[in-house]
């Protein structure tokens, strides 16, 4: 009998998991994984465009090439060249005979209006960083510890109840005073429950959540409205007719009306606007799924801590809309997964359940690991007739 007990109680010793005061979780994950690589997508490919049309700008020179006349010297030419460049317009003559201007602004601005689109798509980031951030991480360390730490009592509560068994000489008083305690549920820890039940009322994180996800979808659709609008209108623009005729040469005779420029960035144009809609496109459907998991329970996560004491969320039915904040600490739970190590020990535990033979005696984990200990979860049937005939 006391192999046995010693054998019960190094089982029982090797499943309590380490204290982890001292690290506080220094690893939290604190934006999903998708949300993740739209971050790095949305910010960090504009950047990467904006270093493409510089370094093709710096490597090629001027970014147009003018036609000048043939008796202009090599300074004139260059200052054609950069005159136009500088005006960059277009002057087209309609059938009537009248020139229309035509503004190409958007070659030039093509850097630049990359760089605001990286910062407007940073935007949302931050407010998840500043409005969300801290909260979300106090409560994650404070859910994690706990689900750790119930773990932990249930596997000391186990030990206890180990040793008093051995200590009992009267195994009818050890049973009565255990059927007791679960009657007046002395084995259940309702802080952490009631804590993710006031989660359900809070809206604070899942409205963050949804703005910064919104505001992904309204820049992204800016950014269309904006080469829709501009890159489109000149995305074929190959050549253009420009006028230095102005200022001291506005009279000058020998100085043609307009001359023709060809845009030799035409191609670093057109490649980044269509990347640029091609990979906006694709984020998309990743912002929407984002959204959409709002709109449903991970009850695989809850239903694995169904088996930790006081923790029956799921089969209270207590759950009700999934837009509140615990959906948003569960998605974020489920990213943390790693620091979780009581979900490995009790991920094996529901699969042993849902094999053993006595499933309507197991419960939590408390009836499972006193069982493997070596207890019946239950008051044995031979003391029960026991008393039945004592009774008669």
């Amino acid at each position: 009998m006391s192999l046995a007990h010693t054998a019960a109680e190094y089982m029982l010793s090797d499943a309590l998991l380490p204290d982890r005061r001292g690290s506080r979780l220094k690893g939290l994950r604190l934006e999903l994984p998708l949300d993740q690589i739209v971050k790095f997508v949305a910010v960090g490919f504009p950047l990467l465009l904006m270093s493409l049309a510089f370094a093709q700008e710096f490597s090629s020179g001027s970014p147009i090439s003018c036609f000048s006349p043939s008796n202009f010297s090599v300074r004139q030419a260059a200052y054609v060249d950069s005159s136009c460049w500088d005006s960059l317009v277009h002057h087209e003559q309609n059938e009537a005979g009248e020139y229309k201007i035509k503004s190409l602004w958007p070659h030039k601005a093509l850097p630049y209006s990359l760089l605001a689109l990286a910062v407007i798509m940073y935007l949302p980031v931050l407010l998840w960083q500043y409005a969300a951030v801290p909260a979300l991480s106090s409560d994650l360390l404070f859910i994690i510890s706990e689900l750790d730490k119930s773990y932990n009592r249930s596997i000391r509560l186990v030990q206890h109840m180990l040793k008093i068994r051995q200590k009992s000489s009267d195994p009818h008083v050890f049973w009565d005073e255990l059927e007791k305690a679960r009657k007046e549920r002395y084995f259940e820890f309702p802080l952490l429950e009631r804590y993710l039940a006031c989660k359900q009322r809070s809206h604070s994180l899942v409205a963050t959540y949804l703005l910064r996800n919104s505001l992904l979808l309204l820049f992204t659709s800016a950014t269309y409205l904006y080469l829709g609008h501009f890159h489109l209108d000149v995305f074929f623009q190959k050549q253009f007719s420009c006028s230095i005729k102005t200022e001291l040469l506005h009279d000058e005779t020998h100085v043609p009306d307009l001359i023709t420029c060809r845009l030799t960035s035409l191609s670093v144009f057109q490649i980044v606007s269509l990347s640029s809609a091609a990979i906006y496109t694709l984020l998309v459907p990743l912002i929407i799924y984002n959204l959409t998991r709002l709109c449903r329970w991970d009850k695989r996560l809850l239903s694995i801590y169904e088996m930790l004491p006081a923790f029956d969320l799921l089969s209270r039915k207590m759950l009700g809309c999934p837009i509140n904040d615990l959906n948003v600490i569960l998605l974020f739970l489920r990213a943390n997964i790693s620091e979780l190590i009581s979900f490995s020990w009790l991920s094996v535990l529901c699969v042993l359940k849902d094999t053993t033979t006595q499933k309507h005696n197991i419960d939590t984990v408390v009836d499972f690991m006193t069982l493997l200990a070596g207890l019946e979860p239950s008051k044995p049937k031979h003391l029960t007739q026991g008393l039945c005939d004592e009774h008669i």
